[in-house]
């Protein structure tokens, strides 16, 4: 069995002790009952620019001066990671009710995606606003981060403030733009990536209108087919990006 892979947000240095997070804390000696000398893994989802080879870093630890409300590490050793790959996929996904978003986040984190923005659509059935809407981010970046921590990634994706299809339409990008249409001519096979960048946008349950489909189209979207089958959203984006990651990226 793997030691429990933990992200924490500070910097770290070998031969160091110093304390473990309160999220890290929680999960480590509250939830998995770990105990002094136990080993952890750990990663911070940042570039060492200065090491020997810059990149991303996972950090081998231990479990030290274990209390009731607080904990160190000592950190043993690290090692760098390279397990990103070359595809970098930008998800503008229609939020979705409940748990189908939820599901979506982590297995789009898990298959490579690098960035999620969730879009308001007019068939979306979610309202927020104002603090409920933050409190929202914050748990769906959870979410993110814990799929990080199971799947192996040290780069963690960042889920963007939700935004409304046409604000995120305008933005600038040179990546090639995809939307799943289950009556589109082309497959999404058949577009050549230039610069192995994609936005790729998913609608909600009930999918896009007709209208939003033309403003998508107008701002240089293409209409992609996935097969004959109309699939649930959730499923549209992990397939897409399956797909995308077979044909451009490192699913071999």
């Amino acid at each position: 069995m793997r030691n429990p892979r933990i992200y924490q947000e500070q910097t770290f240095s070998v031969g160091q002790t110093q304390p473990l997070s309160e999220d890290a804390f929680g999960h480590t000696v509250r939830v998995l009952r770990l105990k002094d000398g136990d080993a952890i893994i750990l990663f911070n989802g940042k570039i060492e620019n200065d090491a020997e080879q810059p990149g991303y870093y996972e950090y081998q630890a231990k479990l030290c001066n274990v209390a009731k409300k607080r904990a160190d590490i000592e950190i043993i050793s690290k090692n760098l990671i390279d397990n990103e790959s070359p595809l970098n996929i930008h998800l503008g996904q229609g939020i979705s009710r409940g748990e189908r978003m939820d599901f979506t986040l982590q297995k789009s984190v898990e298959l490579g995606v690098n960035t999620i923005t969730p879009i308001f659509t007019e068939r979306c059935g979610v309202k927020l606003t104002g603090e409920r809407l933050e409190k929202k981010r914050e748990q769906w970046q959870k979410i993110v981060i814990s799929a990080c921590e199971q799947s192996g990634r040290c780069t963690v994706p960042i889920v963007e403030q939700a935004i409304y299809l046409d604000d995120w339409l305008k933005q600038e990008t040179n990546a090639l733009k995809l939307n799943l249409h289950p009556k589109a001519q082309h497959s999404i096979m058949s577009l050549p990536i230039e610069n192995q960048r994609v936005r790729l946008l998913i609608g909600p349950e009930g999918g896009l209108s007709d209208n939003e489909i033309v403003r998508a189209n107008d701002a240089g979207f293409h209409d992609v087919l996935l097969g004959p089958r109309v699939l649930r959203t959730e499923t549209a984006a992990l397939t897409a990006i399956t797909v995308l990651q077979c044909r451009y990226g490192d699913l071999t």
